[in-house]
């Protein structure tokens, strides 16, 4: 948890921003009694917003809740791919652009929900003939292109789970999530663009496909052609654009029971194994639907840019289900923020009009640096509100981007919420809650949140303790994949009948949430999780390490950075050039976002008696606060030694 002065620093922030009074005008959520009548009856507060989804069967009961697991709109049968698509192509919204997409070298496309529409019904059509049925596993390892969004729902068309990779990922990364799937077909590429370079994607699928035998068919865009060319295999291999041509655009939606699963998504745990995050069709589509709309003040006339990318939760839920389900305009970006320049974004906003712009605070903190003459030689007059998400975000980041961006003028919804909860949790409505820089404010209407203390009992205005949410909500998670007593456990075990976020919390008098991040042993490294079993193991893995202690300190820039303090085996030397390819080591067994970004040599880790490594010290030690407790440690010499080599090193 976050250090009591940061705690109190934040308590300090009396700052208050009430909606603009045009905004409140038009708003869509414009009735602050929401929130009572929400509480009041959550269940007819979100069966509301499941019926503003197309039903091929309407549900007959609303929730089954039989704790940790809950059944939402049962006996309701829909499509996801049939709500994002189809309903908008019968009506007025045929030719609307659904997908605008900007791509790093600056080519450009965009697809109207008609052509979306066709283009998802042919790859539909693919995946079918090459034998995926009903509940077949799919992986998606794919840049932020079109055809990524286009595989995701050509797979809810057809009653198949996607399960979409990274592509920063490394191969191991990748064969460990499609073995944990089981998936029968892998969509990649045969590159991606990144800051000028390309990311060799289907050379990392061809290692991670040498141990991953459930794969039968591997489809592969082509994405940048002679400049990056593949190894083929043509008795697996197959090309996008030659398996498209030669496919119908007509292809049916498979009615899907409300609780079939949707999709997987791994997200990093506290051990080294990924978790397969299990999310369901109709709550999470409910749930991720009614967010877009409520949070981001959805009009019809709007452009919105989400700047995440796809392979993780915010882009899966507010890149494509959500705002297509509500038939918005989405802008789509395959490159890095700061290339060709640092301007990247903000021409994209200027080009394009947009109304909406949703970011991570690690985004804000770099355009700070760079410096506001940056946003101040695009015309960003189009903009409307703004939004962070991620991480929790500083006060101080928060006034530069109401400032620089939104040019004083603009709400900042900023937005908690995880892969998990599947939809936002905790976010201001608005065009009715009025802001504090730094605070999440208020769960959303039909959401249960409270921050409670060791025992499981809630604690006061002002005190620190463990967020959780009290209540089943449409689009949570349905369980762990192929491991429900691990999300038993991961979940639910703590505080029985409460969902354990993992983050700590304070809420303030005016019952606003203040996150200050994670309280287990995830890193949160510009708004990714990384678990610090991963990194460790990843080390160990190395020929010249026998042990590793990796914990997340304070960066201002990505909110968390890796730390590793390593122990080499006997008659190893330490060396720069060994802490490099540790780092190198790291990033390709896992990927470049979990390189450590400091490496400590010590001849010990600090330990208690029995022998578990205290990280707590550790990161105190790479704060620079003043040692915790140390008396139960095997021997407490080890980390006043580590402690002095680690501030000699940093000067």
């Amino acid at each position: 948890m976050a250090s009591d002065e940061r705690f109190e620093a934040l308590l300090q922030e009396h700052r208050r921003f009430a909606p603009p009074p045009d905004f409140a005008a038009r708003a869509v959520v414009a009735d602050p009694t929401i929130y009572d009548k929400a509480a009041a009856d959550p269940e007819a507060f979100w069966a509301e917003e499941a019926r503003r989804l197309d039903w091929f069967e309407p549900f007959r009961e609303i929730l089954r809740w039989d704790p940790p697991h809950a059944q939402w709109f049962l006996g309701g049968r829909l499509n996801a791919a049939y709500n994002c698509l189809d309903r908008h192509i019968q009506g007025p919204r045929r030719n609307k652009a659904a997908i605008i997409w900007e791509g790093e070298p600056g080519d450009s496309r965009v697809l109207t929900y008609d052509q979306l529409g066709r283009e998802v019904g042919k790859f539909a059509n693919v995946l079918k003939r090459l034998g995926v049925k009903k509940g077949d596993r799919v992986t998606i390892y794919l840049p932020m292109i079109p055809e990524l969004p286009i595989a995701m729902l050509a797979c809810a068309r057809i009653g198949a789970v996607h399960s979409v990779v990274f592509g920063g990922f490394s191969a191991e990364a990748l064969r460990d999530r499609i073995n944990d799937a089981q998936a029968s077909v892998l969509v990649t590429a045969d590159a991606g663009w990144r800051r000028g370079n390309l990311i060799p994607l289907k050379a990392n699928a061809d290692a991670a496909l040498r141990d991953a035998p459930s794969v039968r068919h591997t489809v592969v865009v082509r994405r940048v052609g002679d400049r990056a060319p593949v190894d083929w295999h043509p008795e697996r291999d197959v090309w996008w654009h030659e398996a498209v041509a030669a496919s119908p655009a007509h292809c049916p939606p498979e009615p899907m029971d409300s609780e079939d699963p949707l999709f997987i998504l791994y997200t990093s745990g506290t051990t080294g194994k990924p978790k397969g995050i299990v999310h369901s069709t109709g709550g999470y589509l409910t749930g991720v639907a009614a967010t877009t709309r409520m949070v981001f003040d959805l009009h019809e006339e709007d452009v919105y840019f989400c700047t995440a990318d796809i392979g993780w939760v915010t882009g899966h839920s507010y890149i494509v289900y959500g705002p297509l389900a509500n038939g918005a305009t989405t802008v789509m970006y395959e490159g890095s923020p700061d290339w060709p320049d640092r301007g990247r974004m903000w021409a994209i906003v200027e080009k394009y009009g947009v109304n909406i712009y949703y970011t991570a605070p690690t985004a804000i903190r770099a355009q700070m640096r760079w410096g506001p003459e940056w946003p101040a030689r695009y015309d960003l007059s189009s903009l409307r509100l703004l939004g962070t998400v991620g991480e929790p975000i500083n006060p101080e980041a928060w006034m530069w981007y109401h400032e620089h961006i939104g040019r004083g003028r603009t709400p900042i919804v900023d937005t908690w919420w995880q892969t998990e909860t599947g939809a936002i949790m905790i976010s201001p409505l608005p065009g009715i809650t009025a802001t504090k820089p730094g605070s999440a404010t208020r769960p959303l209407p039909g959401v249960s949140a409270a921050v409670v203390n060791e025992r499981g009992e809630p604690v006061g205005p002002g005190e620190g303790g463990y967020l959780v949410l009290t209540r089943p909500w449409p689009s949570m998670l349905r369980t762990i994949y192929g491991d429900d007593e691990r999300y038993r456990a991961q979940y639910w075990s703590r505080f029985p009948g409460m969902y354990l976020t993992g983050d700590g919390a304070r809420v303030d008098e005016d019952g606003y949430f203040w996150l200050l991040g994670r309280v287990d042993d995830v890193i949160n490294v510009s708004g990714h999780r990384i678990g610090t079993m991963e990194v460790e193991s990843a080390l160990v893995d190395h020929a010249a390490v026998a042990e590793a202690a990796v914990i997340g300190r304070h960066d201002e820039l990505k909110g968390q950075a890796i730390a590793a303090f390593v122990t080499l085996k006997e008659s190893v030397p330490a060396s720069d050039a060994l802490k490099a390819e540790l780092k190198a080591h790291v990033a390709q067994k896992i990927g470049a976002l979990a390189r450590p970004d400091d490496i400590f040599f010590t001849a010990e880790l600090p330990k208690t008696r029995s022998g578990k490594i205290m990280r707590r010290l550790l990161r105190d030690i790479a704060e620079g606060r003043a040692l915790g407790d140390t008396t139960t440690l095997a021997d407490p010499a080890v980390v006043q030694q580590l402690k002095a080599q680690y501030e000699e090193a940093e000067g």
